[in-house]
């Protein structure tokens, strides 16, 4: 992939590196910053890379982060944005107890953990690479691993919200296993020995459904 593709994929519909200011340009630095870590790795990461790669001046990327600390955390923050957005609002499932009488109630939580999750291992592959890329680095690095599990529990705590609004007695260790589910067949998609065989969306929303139930205690 070239540095104008790397820039390209990692910024989507952002505006061209000549229109891109403010916060534009520091999603155009941050986005880039994660395409240049799933594409060359740790290493691949400089200022000047990310400048190149984006098509901005030298310079532009260490006004924007000075020390490379900086550049790392613009990098989970925007992780963590991106990841957040897998699911529009439209998608999200109801508030519990707002399934019609007669039908299960862990139906509609199954299907929208199965879309976000079926996601993540396709159209965001790139960004599960950035993500180990960045975790992988935060056990080297004291002030990159608070911020990152600051932004994990961003994540963590609406699981436990949704586990206690379906009836879970204990929807901390439950949200805690559904992470650590989702987590290990991030990781063997995306980077271990199933890359090639990403489960579809049914066959998610089958070990969602059987997960929550067991729980649940259903």
């Amino acid at each position: 992939m070239t540095a104008d593709r790397t820039a390209a994929s990692a910024s989507g519909a952002a505006p061209s590196a000549a229109s891109a200011s403010g916060a534009s340009r520091a999603e155009l630095i941050a986005d880039t910053a994660l395409a240049l870590l799933a594409e060359r790795g740790m290493r691949g990461l400089t200022h000047r890379a990310v400048d190149e790669a984006a098509g901005l001046p030298l310079g532009s990327t260490s006004n924007h982060a000075r020390t490379r600390a900086a550049l790392l955390k613009a990098a989970v923050r925007r992780l963590a944005q991106r990841e957040a957005e897998v699911l529009a609002p439209d998608e999200m499932p109801g508030p519990a107890g707002a399934a019609p009488e007669g039908t299960d109630p862990v139906a509609a939580p199954a299907d929208a953990l199965a879309l976000a999750l079926h996601r993540s291992l396709t159209t965001q592959r790139d960004l599960l690479i950035a993500r180990y890329e960045l975790a992988l680095e935060a056990t080297r690095r004291p002030e990159l691993r608070e911020f990152y599990d600051a932004t994990g529990r961003g994540f963590r705590e609406p699981l436990e919200a949704m586990m206690a609004a379906l009836g879970s007695t204990e929807p901390r260790r439950h949200a805690r296993a559904l992470v650590a589910w989702c987590e290990g067949l991030m990781f063997s998609c995306a980077a271990g020995s199933d890359h090639d065989a990403v489960p579809d969306r049914a066959a998610l929303r089958t070990g969602f459904g059987e997960l929550l139930r067991g729980m649940l205690g259903e």
